[in-house]
């Protein structure tokens, strides 16, 4: 049984939700965000929208598939609400000599130890904001997945050396320190 299906997800001021051609729209304060209901997978569970709460529940309560659907569809529409009324953010920060970040319109410019920089293409729907120094860096956005995505993304330009202990790494991010060869 799903731990996180047993549960309503309750709707915060502000933030609605319908059924709306065969997707769930969610809108608040920050912008609106629309889950696919019609694929294979989510026809597993039906999603009843109330006033104040989205209920889930699983049209097989035998079938395996179908409770494992029921959970991720609840964690999904719960990331929804959340997202369209707080957002969601990923601090980074770069160490290492050279090491910088920069904003220019559309683009994130990184400079990582390369011979050449790497720009990158910020998605629609996210924002990424430079923090007091040229090493720190937050991506913003609504969409947990699409954040947490181009984050990885980011991340994997640069992986932390644990030799070295230089990178692009996520704020709170521990790396275990590796001690070089012996001579």
């Amino acid at each position: 049984m799903s731990r996180a299906g047993k549960y309503p997800v309750i709707l915060k001021d502000g933030v609605s939700a319908a059924i709306v051609d065969g997707a769930l729209v969610v809108k608040g304060p920050k912008g609106e965000i629309k889950l696919p209901l019609d694929t294979k997978n989510s026809g597993l569970v039906d999603i009843v929208v109330d006033a104040n709460h989205v209920v889930v529940t699983p049209k097989d309560a035998e079938d395996k598939a179908s409770r494992a659907m029921w959970g991720t569809m609840t964690r999904n529409i719960r990331a929804a609400v959340e997202g369209v009324s707080v957002g969601f953010a990923k601090e980074m920060y770069m160490k290492g000599v050279g090491y910088k970040a920069s904003v220019s319109g559309n683009k994130l410019v990184l400079v990582a130890g390369y011979s050449h920089d790497v720009i990158m293409e910020i998605p629609a729907g996210l924002s990424v904001e430079m923090g007091g120094a040229q090493t720190e860096f937050t991506v913003r956005g609504i969409d947990k997945c699409l954040v947490g995505q181009f984050a990885d993304k980011i991340h994997k330009v640069r992986r932390a050396d644990p030799y070295k202990g230089k990178g692009i790494f996520y704020k709170g991010e521990k790396i275990r320190r590796k001690e070089g060869k012996k001579k």
